[in-house]
């Protein structure tokens, strides 16, 4: 049976020795550490131990013990590994020394089912190597050298571990001691090109089956295309008239009419069944105004819910908070333990901090709603002015959009007057003079419409030089507001002198790049900064230092003022890509004496 060619007994080993020699069969008996017995079933040596063998590291056997097949049963982790001898009906395996590293391999190459096993006896065979490796699994191929050593192909890659269990085991043909007799297995992994094809095949069959699985799910999931839309006829322009009229159909019934105007469906014939249509759309417009309110009517309910149920919350914290301030104190914190301190003192913590973080969104929300009162009652000029600009950018977008209209009909008369052509030719010579009229009418409509567009065109130029001027006006403005602010924050000094020696003062700061003394006082703040960083600084490290002497100052002023005064400031680029950086450094004594 297949189980006793994997597993064979002691008794099926042929006694390849003659009993006249009894040294050499106590010596295989003594190798395989069993008691050497004589055909009379007499010790030979009366003496022997079988604890001791002749080849260190080899277990004593039972002479009634089965064979054991290639495989061990499975050995528990906390015990270590133990290879015991194989036998074989042309030879015998004997384990290496346990205590012996195990025999180094190269790494495994992809799909190997091919392994190299190297150090056979001389006088080993094929037979010999397949009755050894079968036992491992299906065997292919046997590519055998004259240099004692072969190549084995298996079924399967699983058979490839078994067969390296094998490395590091002795090998002996029969019961003989002769050196061409005996060797010593090494069982390592060979990279075999057929492997290889076919791990490579195998690998593209997966991710052929991987690809096809992930396409599955994709259509799996992917939203199922919408319903193609109808072709544009009578009837279907009725029932869409009708679904446009139903709030429940008004949302497929606008698709369906969108798509048909972006075909073209719309023209002279049609344009009446389509205007009523564009109008049914129309008057839901209020339905969904209406609806908006009411779902903004609801928020609104739902946060001033929101509110006193989180006002209630904070009262119940408050107390709790209360309830641990109060055991905190020493009429009662005394009769605690000190575990019990320390959980009252955490509980305390972790209660605090939530109160604070609800306290601190309940006083966001009352924030919010008191802006934006605020921001209903309060109206600023400069939003006037906005309101102002946009009113008159909303003119300029209908004129272009009466401007693109106008143009469409010009040519849609255009394409008119050449269908005209057309049929005129095709046309008898009564209808000549009727098509004449048609085109003289044509034409002037045609006329009449240029005309117009270019006064549109006139007008649409008027009103963007007005929106310009408005946007010039509001940009003065702003910078006079800007001015007077900086004179108001300043601290105006008042001289004792006349007015005559007032004047030439003025003409001369009037002349200068500083403005005011403010500007003064920041040039020498500045300058005095920059005298002790001679390698220069950033404009953020200039303006954190003087925010600290009076927050209300900007980086856009500061940067401004030192561009005006090129004689005393000087920026200068440093790094290369990524880091570079603009720095401001003093000049001022270069600059005192080119001026």
């Amino acid at each position: 049976s297949a189980d006793g060619g994997r597993n064979l007994s002691l008794d099926s080993i042929p006694m390849g020795l003659p009993m006249s020699d009894p040294a050499a069969w106590t010596t295989a008996m003594n190798n395989l550490g069993m008691a050497p017995m004589g055909m009379t079933g007499q010790p030979l040596l009366p003496d022997f131990d079988p604890a001791l063998g002749m080849m260190t590291g080899i277990p004593p056997i039972n002479p009634m013990m089965p064979g054991l097949g290639i495989v061990p049963p499975p050995i528990p982790p906390d015990m270590p590994a133990v290879k015991e001898i194989i036998h074989c009906k042309s030879c015998t395996l004997f384990p290496p020394n346990p205590h012996l590293p195990p025999p180094a391999t190269r790494e495994r190459p992809p799909g190997c089912k091919t392994v190299f096993v190297g150090g056979l006896p001389e006088n080993g065979t094929e037979q010999i190597i397949m009755e050894v490796f079968e036992q491992c699994g299906e065997v292919i191929a046997i590519r055998k050298s004259k240099k004692n050593f072969c190549h084995i192909r298996f079924a399967e890659e699983f058979m490839v571990d078994k067969a390296l269990y094998l490395s590091g085991y002795r090998i002996r043909l029969g019961s003989s001691t002769d050196k061409k007799d005996t060797g010593r297995l090494h069982v390592d992994f060979a990279q075999a090109r057929d492997d290889l094809y076919e791990w490579e095949c195998k690998q593209r069959m997966l991710a052929r089956e991987e690809r096809h699985r992930r396409r599955l799910e994709e259509e799996r999931f992917r939203p199922p295309s919408p319903p193609p839309v109808v072709h544009y006829s009578d009837h279907e322009c009725s029932v869409v008239a009708e679904k446009l009229k139903d709030d429940t159909k008004f949302l497929e019934a606008i698709q369906t009419l969108l798509t048909w105007i972006e075909r073209g469906e719309v023209n002279r014939r049609t344009a009446n069944n389509f205007y009523s249509m564009i109008q049914s759309a129309n008057s839901h417009i209020r339905r969904l105004v209406n609806e908006k309110a009411a779902h903004e009517k609801e928020m609104e309910e739902a946060k001033e819910k929101f509110k006193l149920a989180l006002s209630g919350i904070l009262v119940q914290f408050e107390q709790i908070v209360a309830v641990y301030h109060s055991a905190s104190k020493q009429k009662a914190w005394d009769h605690f333990t000190k575990a019990q301190r320390k959980n009252i003192s955490v509980w305390c913590k972790q209660a605090e901090e939530i109160r604070n973080i609800h306290n601190d969104e309940l006083m966001g929300i009352r924030r919010e709603e008191e802006m934006e009162m605020s921001d209903e009652e309060i109206e600023d000029p400069s939003e006037m002015k906005e309101t102002e600009e946009s009113a008159l950018v909303a003119q300029v977008e209908a004129l272009k959009e009466e401007n693109d209209s106008l143009r469409w009909q010009l040519d849609a008369y255009r394409n008119e007057v050449e269908l005209l052509k057309q049929e005129q030719g095709k046309a008898s010579r009564d209808e000549d003079t009727t098509k004449e009229q048609q085109m003289k009418l044509l034409q002037q409509a045609l006329q009449g419409m240029q005309k117009h567009l270019l006064k549109v065109q006139d007008e649409y130029k008027k009103r963007e030089a007005e929106l310009e001027k408005v946007r010039e006006d509001k940009l003065k403005i702003e910078t006079l507001l800007e001015n007077l602010k900086e004179q108001e924050s300043g601290t105006p000094r008042v001289c004792a002198c006349s007015q005559e020696k007032e004047c030439p003062v003025e003409k001369t700061l009037s002349n200068s790049p500083v403005k005011s003394e403010r500007e003064v006082l920041l040039v020498g703040i500045i300058s005095t900064f920059l005298h002790v960083h001679p390698f220069g600084a950033s404009i953020e490290y200039i303006c954190s230092y003087l925010q600290r002497l009076d927050s209300k100052i900007c980086t856009a002023e500061v940067e401004v003022l030192m561009t005006r005064l090129q004689n005393t400031f000087r920026q200068e680029l440093s790094g290369v890509g990524a880091s570079l950086e603009k720095r401001w450094k003093f000049c001022g004594f270069d600059g005192l004496k080119m001026t």
